[in-house]
């Protein structure tokens, strides 16, 4: 062995490849490419997957994360809290809608929103003024579900929203309720290399809400009602391609095992690395879809380097955090300091992990970053 990538998307090729060939040709031959009924079959099962009422698809976790904030009613004057270590997605979801992303500082040891965090921004907000809190966007990140009820407990007491960014988390739960059940609305995405992936891009949003789910529906179809051409609200245009579900179809019905074999992976390297590596936690009651398995490590730049050079595929997610990227400057007041997301991005290096990664590749991966630090 000589090499171990990041990401392996052949060898689910190899596994799933006729059986989605086959439901695309079905797609292929009704021609129903936008909101055919494969769209619907998707919506169907995701729901059933995840325990949620509504299950809608849509085009990207972007969208998912815009038109969720659509269907809230967010706008000009709002102020939303997301963590500030994450990517940059969750904030330039809130912006074009008028509303001002809070960046709020992450935990040190779950990477995910920080309540005492959250409290203290949410304080901030009140004290001055200017914006009335509305919602709180906790991002599910590496696949580790935030802490929902603590979160919600602080979102009701001043009257706001959670919204569920699990743009990595699909297949995680806490407790006995998946993610999609976590929060009032929550917002997924099905991009090729999440654990659960499309042949593109694509998203889902999930709600128990009725009203909330006829808004999502309209808005992903320019704000139109069934057929009609009237636009009863503004929309967009965010619709998961016909094509996608059917690819999606077949990934779904492998996806239980994947992340059986994913929650083995991970396994396998906390056992190796725990102790000499700062290694994932997750607290109890809560598991994982484990996107991605990130460690700790001093000298982060030097390792990744180091395994490149050795044949061995890691991520960088992510090295700024949200409140030092230019596009967001506007919105971060002067002299924001959030000291742990400022550090993990330092800090952060994920490794391989994914459905069809062998024993011998993980044992390849421990043994090369282990000498990559010596």
């Amino acid at each position: 062995m000589t090499a171990v990538g990041l990401y392996d998307l052949a060898r689910q090729r190899e596994r799933l490849g006729a059986r989605i060939e086959d439901r695309i040709d079905e797609v292929l031959k009704h021609g129903q490419f936008i909101l055919g009924p494969e769209v619907e079959e998707l919506e169907r099962n995701l729901a059933s997957f995840c325990g949620a009422r509504h299950a809608i698809a849509v085009s990207s976790g972007r969208d998912a994360l815009t038109m969720a904030l659509m269907a809230i009613g967010v706008g000009p004057g709002d102020a939303v809290f997301v963590p500030g270590f994450t990517f940059s997605a969750s904030a330039a979801s809130v912006a074009p809608l008028g509303a001002t992303p809070v960046f709020v500082d992450v935990e040190e040891r779950s990477f995910n929103l920080d309540p005492a965090a959250l409290e203290v921004a949410i304080d901030t907000v009140v004290r001055e003024g200017r914006l009335q809190p509305r919602v709180v966007m906790p991002v599910d990140l590496y696949g580790l579900p935030a802490d929902y009820d603590t979160i919600a407990a602080i979102a009701a007491r001043y009257g706001m929203t959670v919204l569920a960014d699990a743009a990595q988390s699909f297949g995680g739960a806490l407790g006995n309720r998946r993610v999609g059940t976590l929060a009032p609305i929550t917002a997924t995405s099905f991009y090729p290399t999440k654990p659960l992936g499309a042949y593109g891009d694509g998203g889902a949003i999930f709600t128990e809400d009725d009203n909330l789910a006829e808004a999502v529906r309209m808005i992903r179809t320019h704000g139109r009602q069934g057929s009609g051409d009237e636009a009863l609200r503004i929309g967009m245009t965010g619709r998961l391609d016909t094509i996608q579900a059917a690819v999606l179809l077949v990934k779904l019905e492998a996806f239980a095992d994947e992340l059986q074999r994913r929650q083995e992976v991970a396994d396998a390297y906390t056992a190796a690395l725990d102790g000499e590596f700062i290694v994932p936690h997750v607290p109890q009651g809560r598991s994982s879809a484990w996107a991605l398995y990130t460690i700790r490590v001093d000298g982060r730049d030097t390792v990744r380097d180091r395994l490149a050079a050795s044949g061995v595929g890691s991520g960088l997610f992510y090295r700024i955090p949200l409140h030092r990227h230019p596009a967001f400057a506007q919105w971060v007041p002067d002299g924001l300091r959030l000291p742990v997301s400022e550090r993990l991005a330092e800090e952060v290096l994920s490794l391989p992990i994914h459905g069809d990664l062998e024993d011998r590749e993980i044992a390849f991966v421990v043994e090369r970053l282990r000498s990559a630090v010596s």
